[in-house]
């Protein structure tokens, strides 16, 4: 079952990353973060955005590494990391606080 937060972005843990993101029919965009981070929350507003922007022709999750052990699974050692998935793979890596356009530019060559 998806669970959305109030701005369309898919809350994702380790019992439904596979279901939700490797086994996802269109592009998943998946920001690694925490609570306590706080280039997380300069980032946060701007992955809220796309999730509302690309809403039905890509997924925007979030992962909160403390609750997850997903993360280590993908090697990240520094939060946030966005990393742009379709059809299972990993296509797209962004470490720290990125300008909106990169996370764009990314999902639309995957779109077109």
């Amino acid at each position: 079952m998806e669970h959305r937060n109030s701005t369309n972005t898919l809350v994702v843990t380790d019992e439904n990353f596979e279901q939700e993101v490797l086994q996802s029919d269109i592009p998943v965009l998946v920001d690694f973060w925490a609570d306590w981070c706080g280039p997380c929350k300069i980032v946060g507003p701007t992955i809220d955005a796309l999730a509302s922007e690309y809403y039905g022709r890509v997924k925007v999750a979030k992962v909160n590494v403390d609750d997850n052990w997903t993360s280590t699974r993908y090697g990240i050692r520094s939060i946030p990391t966005v990393i742009l998935f379709s059809d299972g793979n990993i296509k797209n890596t962004y470490v720290g606080v990125q300008p909106k356009r990169e996370y764009e530019d990314g999902l639309n060559a995957l779109l077109h």
